[in-house]
C-alpha cells in the first residue's frame, strides 16, 4: 500500500471521479489537474485532506499544494486512478480547452505583456522621480524645483531621459520579441520588425498630429510611381505592434511547414520578414492604429465625459475581478495607448488600478486584525497585506479575501469609491508604475494631493467595511462553516496521557546557510501566491546573482525534479527543506538547469547541487527568485540571523531552526 493511496482515492472521488479529469500532471510542489467541470470538484473535502496544505485554480487548471512528496502523492495517484500523467505542455494546452475565446485571447495577451511589464515599470519610476525634481516646486528652494537649483540634478534629469524614452518610445520593439517569444518563433525577426516600425526614418508618431498632411503626402511617403505609403512610425504604439507581431510568427510558421529544412535558414526568415513589414505599413499599422484610437477615446471618454465620477466607480470596483480572471492584463496595453494617444501624455486609468490594489491590502490587513490570535490565519492574512500594498494583490485576492467573500466586498466597495474620488478629481499618472501604496511616485505632481486623499479613503473603507460585515454576519457563512469545523475537530481530539512540553523536549538547533549569492528578502515578497502565503512553509526568498546553487545545510537528497527546476532535501535531525529556482520554471523543461547531485545522495552544506543560466530564465520571461523554506515547519521555530532584505554571500547564515 502506497503512502498516499488513502489521500489519493479520496481525491479522486473529490475532483469527480476519473471521469472528471481531463489531463493530470505535476511539479515541484502541486498536482496539476485539467478537469472537464471544475464545480464538480469538492474543495472542502480535499482541503481536509492531511497530505493538502491547500487549493487554487489559475489558467484553467485546478492545482493541489501538495508539498515535497508530490512525486510520491502523484504516483500513488496514477496507481489509484489507472490515469497516465502527461506532459507539463500537454496539461497546458488541455487547460486551454477550457477556456472560451475570450479567455483564450486574455491568456495570449497577458502571456505577451507579462515579460514586459517590469520595463514598463521601471520607465514609470523614471518619469516619476523626473517629475518629482524637475515639475515640483520646493518651499526651501523658494519655490523654485530641484533641477533649477542644481546643475547635478539638472543634468541626472536629462540623462535619466534615456532609458525613460527607451522604454516607451520603442515599445513595439519589446512587445514584437515578445510575441516572437510566446509563438515559439524567431525572436531576432520580432525585434527587427519592431525597429522597422519606429525607425528614425519614418515620421515620428508623436509628431503626426501636428504635422499637416499636405506636409506627409510630400515629406513622409514610400513613392512607388502608381501609388505611395506613408512613412510613419509607432512609437509606444501597442495594438499595431501587436498586430505586426503576431503576423510575423503567423507567416513564419506557415512557412516553416511547407519549405524544406536544407533550404529553410534562407526563404523562412524572407518570406516571414518581408511581407510582415509590408502587412504593418499598409494594412496593420494603420488599422491597429484606429483600433488604438477608438479605444482610447472610449476610455479617456468615460475618464473624462460628463459621468466620469461613474465611470471610476464602475472600473474602481471590477478592478480586483478582472485580476481574478486575468483581464487585468488588457488594462496594461489601454493604459499604454492611452498614454501615447493623448496630448498630456498621462492616464486616469493607473491611479485606479494603484488604489484598488490598496482597498484589497486593506481589507485583507482588517480579517488580519481581526484574527491575529489564530496563528495560521495571521501568518497568511499579514503576507497578503503586505504584498497587496506593494502593488502584488493575488495572494491577497486568492489566500483570504475571495475564500471569505466578505472582505473581497468590502474592498471592491472601498476601491469604487476611490475610483469615484480619483475620476471627479481628475487624477493623473504619467505612466504604468508600480501598484498599491508606492504608486504615489507615478503621479503627475499637480494632482498628488488629490491622490493621498483617494490613497486614505481606499485604506480606511474597506478596513472599516470589513469589520462591519463580519460583526453583522454579512457574507460570513464560509468563515462561518470553517470555524464551526474547526470546533467539531477540536472537540473530537483524544487527549494523549503524557503530553511533551517544550520544557521536557530536548531541543535541537540547526543553522541554515544561504545557497545562494544576491539578496535575501521575506518569503512574502514572492510573486508565487503559494510561496507568499506561506502555505508551503517558512523560509526566505532569495534573488541570485549568480547561478550556483549550493546546499544550505548538511543532509540527503530526497527530492530531484527532472527539469532540474527544484531539489529537495532532509538533515539528520529531520528537518525538510526545499528550494525552487525560479517561477513557473517547470515549463522550461530542464533548459538551462544542470544538476551535480542525484536524489539519495549525501551532501554537506556548502556542496554544489544545482548550476543554472539566470539570463537565459530571465530571457524566456521567467522571474529567477528562489524560495527555500521549511515544508515540515510545524515541527520547528524558526529564528532569522540577518536583517530582511540584505544582501548575502553563498554559506553565509540567514536562519537558525529548533525543534518546537
Amino acid at each position: 500500500m502506497g503512502k498516499y493511496e488513502n489521500d489519493a482515492r479520496q481525491l479522486l472521488e473529490s475532483v469527480g471521479g476519473k471521469e472528471n479529469i481531463k489531463a493530470v500532471t505535476h511539479c515541484a510542489t502541486r498536482m496539476r489537474f485539467v478537469l472537464n467541470d471544475n464545480d464538480k470538484a469538492n474543495v472542502k473535502a480535499i482541503e481536509k485532506l492531511s497530505s493538502v496544505k491547500g487549493t487554487f485554480t489559475n489558467a484553467g487548471q485546478f492545482q493541489v499544494i501538495i508539498g515535497n512528496d508530490v512525486p510520491i502523492f502523484y504516483n500513488d495517484f496514477t496507481a489509484v486512478s489507472g490515469i497516465e500523467g502527461v506532459s507539463k505542455e500537454a496539461a497546458k494546452s488541455a487547460a486551454k480547452s477550457n477556456q472560451n475565446p475570450i479567455q483564450r485571447v486574455m491568456t495570449m495577451l497577458a502571456e505577451i505583456f507579462t515579460p514586459i511589464i517590469p520595463a514598463i515599470i521601471v520607465g514609470g519610476l523614471i518619469l516619476g522621480f523626473r517629475n518629482v525634481i524637475d515639475s515640483v516646486p520646493m518651499g526651501f528652494l523658494h519655490g523654485k524645483t530641484i533641477v533649477e537649483v542644481s546643475q547635478f540634478w539638472s543634468g541626472v534629469d536629462a540623462f535619466l531621459w534615456l532609458p525613460g524614452e527607451a522604454i516607451f518610445h520603442f515599445l513595439p520593439v519589446g512587445i514584437t520579441w515578445s510575441v516572437t517569444r510566446k509563438m515559439g518563433t524567431t525572436q531576432i525577426l520580432g525585434i527587427v520588425l519592431g525597429i522597422c516600425l519606429v525607425s528614425p526614418q519614418l515620421l515620428n508618431a508623436y509628431s503626426v498630429a501636428s504635422t499637416p498632411a499636405s506636409e506627409i503626402a510630400k515629406k513622409w511617403v514610400w513613392d512607388f510611381g502608381y501609388f505611395t505609403v506613408n512613412r510613419i512610425g509607432y512609437q509606444a504604439q501597442v495594438i499595431p505592434a501587436l498586430l505586426a507581431g503576431l503576423s510575423l510568427s503567423y507567416l513564419e510558421i506557415f512557412w516553416r511547414k511547407r519549405i524544406p529544412e536544407v533550404i529553410s535558414m534562407i526563404f523562412v526568415p524572407f518570406l516571414s520578414l518581408v511581407p510582415a513589414i509590408i502587412l504593418a505599413h499598409t494594412v496593420l499599422g494603420p488599422i491597429g492604429w484606429t483600433i488604438g484610437k477608438g479605444i482610447s477615446f472610449v476610455v479617456l471618454a468615460g475618464l473624462t465625459g460628463p459621468v466620469k465620477w461613474l465611470f471610476g466607480a464602475i472600473f474602481g470596483a471590477l478592478y480586483a475581478p478582472l485580476v481574478i480572471t486575468g483581464l487585468h492584463h488588457m488594462t496594461n496595453a489601454i493604459d499604454t495607448q492611452l498614454i501615447a494617444d493623448t496630448a498630456t501624455s498621462t492616464t486616469g486609468l493607473w491611479p485606479m488600478i494603484a488604489l484598488s490594489n490598496i482597498a484589497q491590502g486593506s481589507a485583507v490587513f482588517a480579517f488580519y486584525f481581526m484574527n491575529r490570535k489564530d496563528e495560521r490565519a495571521a501568518e497568511v492574512s499579514l503576507a497578503a497585506t503586505i504584498s497587496a500594498y506593494l502593488g502584488v494583490t493575488e495572494p491577497a485576492l486568492f489566500g483570504v479575501n475571495l475564500k471569505y467573500v466578505y472582505p473581497f466586498v468590502a474592498g471592491m466597495i472601498g476601491s469604487g469609491i476611490a475610483g469615484l474620488l480619483s475620476t471627479s478629481m481628475n487624477v493623473q499618472a504619467n505612466a504604468i508604475g508600480v501598484g498599491g501604496l508606492p504608486g504615489f511616485i507615478s503621479i503627475n505632481t499637480k494632482y498628488m494631493l488629490q491622490f493621498f486623499i483617494c490613497m486614505i479613503v481606499a485604506i480606511v473603507v474597506p478596513f472599516l467595511l470589513t469589520f462591519f460585515f463580519r460583526k453583522s454576519g454579512i457574507m460570513t457563512k464560509v468563515e462561518d462553516e470553517e470555524k464551526q469545523d474547526d470546533l467539531l475537530q477540536e472537540d473530537t481530539v483524544t487527549p494523549v496521557s503524557s503530553p511533551v512540553t517544550k520544557e521536557t523536549q530536548s531541543l535541537k538547533e540547526t543553522i541554515i546557510k544561504s545557497p545562494l549569492t544576491g539578496q535575501v528578502k521575506p518569503l512574502s515578497d514572492a510573486v508565487d501566491p503559494v510561496f507568499a502565503q506561506g502555505v508551503m512553509g517558512k523560509g526566505v526568498l532569495l534573488q541570485p546573482t549568480n547561478g550556483e546553487l549550493v546546499s544550505p545545510v548538511d543532509g540527503q537528497i530526497t527530492v530531484l525534479f527532472p527539469t532540474k527546476h527544484a531539489i529537495g532535501l532532509v538533515t539528520n535531525d529531520g528537518l525538510e527543506l526545499l528550494m525552487h529556482i525560479g517561477m513557473d520554471t517547470v515549463n522550461l523543461d530542464g533548459k538551462g538547469f544542470t544538476a551535480h547531485v542525484k536524489q539519495g545522495d549525501l551532501v554537506s552544506a556548502g556542496q554544489k547541487l544545482i548550476s543554472f543560466d539566470i539570463a537565459a530564465i530571465s530571457e524566456e520571461g521567467y522571474p529567477t527568485e528562489t524560495p527555500l523554506v521549511i515544508t515540515n515547519q510545524e515541527d520547528y521555530n524558526l529564528d532569522y540571523v540577518i536583517e530582511l532584505p540584505n544582501q548575502v554571500t553563498v554559506g553565509q547564515e540567514v536562519m537558525t531552526v529548533k525543534s518546537s
